[in-house]
């Protein structure tokens, strides 16, 4: 058993769900669904391999969005290879999105390899390539 979805609030879907989608099609996330939310707003959702992630327009006006307030941190999406996630992070820098760093190996596990990068909300986004886990 594992997550099945993951709602995120966005600002705007006619911006968030291109690059959503963009972002994600490589990644193997291709199929994109709506249904009606609880209060009759259409939720996205993005169906990836084992996952979905849910995109929905904001309904109430608060502040910026700030990973170190209760919520979401970062959200990480595996890549099968490390020239995926290096695909990716060129696709982010032509597309005007700001990178946090570069495609790295970081210590948290062998082989960890990632770039972490924002989306057009200010979320903190992440593609992964960890060898344990794609092989």
């Amino acid at each position: 058993m594992g997550v099945h979805h993951v709602d995120l609030v966005v600002t705007s879907i006619e911006r968030s769900l291109p690059f959503y989608r963009e972002l994600l099609a490589p990644l193997g996330w291709h199929r994109v669904s709506e249904v009606e939310g609880e209060r009759g707003e259409t939720i996205f959702y993005l169906e990836g391999p084992a996952c979905s992630i849910g995109l929905r327009e904001a309904q109430s006006q608060s502040a910026e969005y700030d990973r170190y307030r209760v919520g979401l941190h970062h959200l990480a999406f595996e890549a099968h290879s490390r020239a995926v996630v290096d695909e990716r992070a060129m696709w982010l820098r032509e597309s005007g999105a700001l990178l946090e760093s570069e495609p790295q190996e970081y210590a948290y596990s062998p082989g960890y390899y990632a770039v972490f990068f924002y989306d057009p909300d200010g979320m903190k986004l992440e593609i992964v390539n960890i060898p344990a886990l794609a092989a």
